[in-house]
């Protein structure tokens, strides 16, 4: 996905929705008849198959803007990778599957940094690591270590960049960066989220300089039906997930 808003933050007047989850997770959710669980940092982990999945990291964003001469200090793959640290730290994942536009230009991984490679190394140490071809990088360097596909099909799933068109069943994608706004005692509030319908699941930018595109756009409406009732929402908050009712978000 291209460049859109910023992310917001905050919390106004505490949960952004009708009730707070636990702190850190919003318990499983349904894919597809699996169970999985999304994750406070924008990551989803499946026990049953010991796997982190991760969407739209966009590694090296700042510098390849850089090269075109905008003025972005060059930490957002270090503070990346270190989210992803915390999280793997978490689930000690025997597999992560990164879900596409892992890098924002196909130099991307030429282009790290010393501290970046190594920190990537450790992710990947004792572990299988799948990147999932995405827009921005439909090829990956070898010298990103791991193995490059265009979808993986995992346990009765399909993970892929792009959601596909229409109705899916079993489906994990990424791409659309979702992000959920809400409104409430005066103050509007916009952050990134989960959705999903039981048959597919939409994850939200894990890169630290990533926009997003409101759940109420066209986009979601073709995959999720334009009223939007069957759609379920977890909005990512600073300490924890919480479900948000449909009729609660707002459109830009």
């Amino acid at each position: 996905m291209g460049d859109r808003d910023a992310r917001d933050a905050g919390r106004p007047g505490g949960a952004p929705a009708r009730g707070a989850l636990a702190a850190g997770h919003a318990g499983a959710v349904a894919v597809g008849g699996r169970r999985l669980t999304p994750d406070r940092s924008g990551a989803l982990y499946w026990e049953a198959e010991r796997t982190l999945i991760v969407a739209d990291l966009h590694l090296e964003k700042a510098a390849a803007l850089a090269g075109r001469g905008a003025l972005w200090p060059p930490y957002d793959t270090r503070e990346t990778l270190a989210r992803l640290a915390r999280a793997v730290a978490r689930y000690d994942p025997a597999r992560i599957v990164a879900l596409g536009d892992s890098f924002h230009r196909l130099d991307g991984p030429a282009s790290m940094g010393e501290e970046e490679r190594a920190a990537l190394a450790r992710l990947q140490r004792r572990r299988e690591w799948v990147w999932i071809a995405g827009n921005h990088d439909p090829e990956i360097a070898a010298c990103a270590g791991g193995r490059v596909c265009a979808e993986l099909r995992l346990g009765g799933l399909v993970l892929r960049h792009e959601p596909a068109p229409g109705p899916a069943a079993g489906e994990i994608a990424g791409h659309l960066h979702p992000v959920a706004k809400l409104a409430r005692a005066g103050a509007t509030l916009r952050r990134p989220c989960f959705v999903g319908d039981g048959r597919r699941l939409v994850l939200p930018a894990f890169g630290a300089f990533t926009g997003g595109l409101n759940v109420r756009d066209a986009a979601f409406a073709a995959l999720f039906g334009r009223a939007g009732e069957a759609m379920a929402v977890w909005v990512v908050g600073e300490e924890g997930l919480y479900p948000v009712a449909p009729e609660a978000l707002r459109p830009d």
